[in-house]
């Protein structure tokens, strides 16, 4: 997978991706639960895209947030909409950032497939997170959804979403994982660091 094309692909996509999302409250409240998510603490968004979970970070009252993208566009519409000073907006391949303080949390929500190497990935956000800090993997489809959903125009720039065991595994050497769910509904792997 080529890191331009997903660039050009997600610039290309930012106008509209507000109006393509479909935001299901239930299930983010679900995930954030989980990802551990709550007042006082510091989260890093990995793809965070034009923000979509950012007003649930800041109403759960996160001391501090950094969204991360590849994709100037999308981080452009961030910084449009998003003006809270907890918000800190970078446009980076998160996998060559290192991150001068740790974060107590880091969430990837519905971007696992646009990278193409999840154990690099793991093993970059395991060095970003402070002791047993949280890594939380979710998407608000299930797998088999995912995959369908990208199989068109988005075949280039995604790969298939990985078996949730095979993700716990890939967690292992770094985090404890406690949360694994796979169904029609959703799909989550977290942990906190060991």
């Amino acid at each position: 997978m080529d890191k331009n094309e997903v660039i050009a692909f997600f610039d290309s996509r930012a106008p509209l991706w507000d109006n393509d999302c479909i935001i299901e409250e239930a299930k983010i409240i679900n995930i954030l639960d989980r990802a551990g998510v709550k007042e006082g603490i510091s989260v890093l968004d990995v793809a965070c895209g034009t923000g979509v979970l950012f007003p649930f970070y800041l109403k759960r009252k996160v001391g501090a947030l950094t969204g991360i993208d590849i994709s100037s566009g999308m981080i452009k519409i961030a910084k449009e909409k998003f003006t809270d000073q907890r918000i800190k907006l970078i446009n980076a391949d998160v996998e060559e950032m290192n991150f001068s303080v740790p974060f107590d949390c880091c969430v990837i929500y519905n971007a696992l497939p646009h990278f193409e190497n999840p154990v690099r990935l793991i093993t970059h956000l395991s060095n970003q997170l402070k002791p047993v800090g949280r890594l939380t993997v979710a998407h608000g489809m299930g797998r088999a959804q995912i995959d369908a959903h990208h199989s068109g125009s988005a075949s280039n720039v995604s790969i298939g979403l990985i078996h949730e065991d095979e993700l716990a595994k890939l967690f292992a050497p770094f985090f404890s994982v406690d949360t694994i769910i796979s169904n029609e509904e959703l799909f989550i792997v977290s942990g906190y660091k060991k």
